[in-house]
């Protein structure tokens, strides 16, 4: 209810402006003990997956809140789980602005936003003010201006500064707004990313007696020789799970909408079917060996039962949270599986 009367406000405003102002709001309701109430959530059923006990499959996807700031915040709000980031070795200003678009009429967002953060130093930081105990993923990324032939020299400073601090590690190689990252999904260069990875995650883990999984995310923007590509290098190099998907470079859906004709990625209702196609595939591909965690175009609760369905472990919003806000969470929460009395 609250929500839907911010609403109107919030989409009046610039959608970075309106972030940071719903955001911003949410802490203050969080430090007044009552953020909780806003989602209406119910028990859902625990989810085992990649070595971790999750109290919920439902999940916040990166890209809300890059830099850790809202961590308790969100949680408060009944998640199974936080993703924060994408964070990259030294801080960014990202894209310029304008970069961030709604199309209300599909539901949709299409953004350009160029892993702007803080830097992964006081991403850190803020994780460890954080009160917040439970699942966090942390999503990893390389600055805008690391070639692509050393990108894996961010990805592997990132993990070992987030690595004493996350549940998991995501590594990003799919968003469309860094110049030539989703050269990163070629069979040569992830298959050299992974290794790298892998290795440093081994070193990581007998440094600090803990195993963090190490997943990859993955653009929905591949044909099936390219994902059984991916899928070949998950197996292979043992990574522990795939996010699928990130956001779109297609105009599927929106053609025609104000906005539409922005360059950037697109999320949110469009995305879901493509979403969906993408994981049934992986799932095929997979066989059970590596869960999937599924995201693109989760606007209600059917819409999460349904990446599920198509053979996902755990689902992430982040667009749909944006137009519906908390009440989505409680919704998917009462429609997922009831804990056991």
């Amino acid at each position: 209810m609250l929500y839907s009367l911010a609403r109107p406000l919030l989409f009046a405003l610039d959608p970075e402006a309106a972030h940071d102002l719903a955001l911003g709001s949410l802490k203050l309701l969080e430090r007044g003990g009552v953020a909780s109430m806003l989602a209406g959530t119910g028990p859902a059923q625990r989810v085992e997956c990649m070595g971790l006990d999750f109290p919920n499959a439902l999940g916040l996807a990166a890209g809300l809140d890059k830099n850790g700031e809202y961590i308790d915040a969100l949680a408060a709000l009944g998640f199974g789980f936080i993703e924060i980031g994408t964070v990259t070795p030294r801080p960014q200003p990202g894209n310029p602005k304008p970069r961030m678009f709604r199309l209300p009429e599909a539901q949709a967002l299409i953004n350009r936003l160029g892993f702007n953060n803080q830097g992964v130093e006081r991403l850190v930081a803020n994780v460890r003010r954080a009160r917040y105990r439970g699942i966090l993923g942390i999503n990893i990324g390389k600055n805008f201006d690391t070639p692509i032939g050393r990108a894996a020299d961010d990805y592997e400073f990132c993990l070992a500064k987030v690595y004493a601090h996350a549940s998991y590690v995501a590594v990003n190689v799919s968003s469309p707004n860094t110049k030539d990252l989703r050269q990163l999904q070629g069979a040569d260069e992830l298959g050299a990313l992974a290794g790298k990875l892998k290795t440093e995650q081994q070193r990581l883990a007998d440094a600090h007696g803990r195993y963090v999984p190490l997943v990859l995310k993955i653009a929905p923007d591949l044909d099936d020789a390219a994902l059984e590509v991916i899928a070949k290098c998950l197996l292979k190099h043992k990574l522990d799970g795939v996010i699928a998907t990130n956001t779109t470079v297609s105009r599927t859906g929106v053609s025609g909408l104000r906005h539409a004709g922005e360059s950037g990625g697109l999320s949110g209702a469009p995305l879901r079917e493509v979403s969906n196609a993408v994981i049934r595939k992986l799932a095929q591909l997979l066989e059970g060996r590596i869960p999937i965690i599924g995201v693109g175009g989760v606007m209600g609760a059917a819409d999460a039962c349904a990446k599920l369905a198509a053979g996902a472990s755990l689902v992430q919003v982040y667009t749909g949270f944006i137009y519906r806000g908390p009440p989505l969470v409680g919704e998917i929460l009462r429609a997922l599986p009831a804990a056991a009395p």
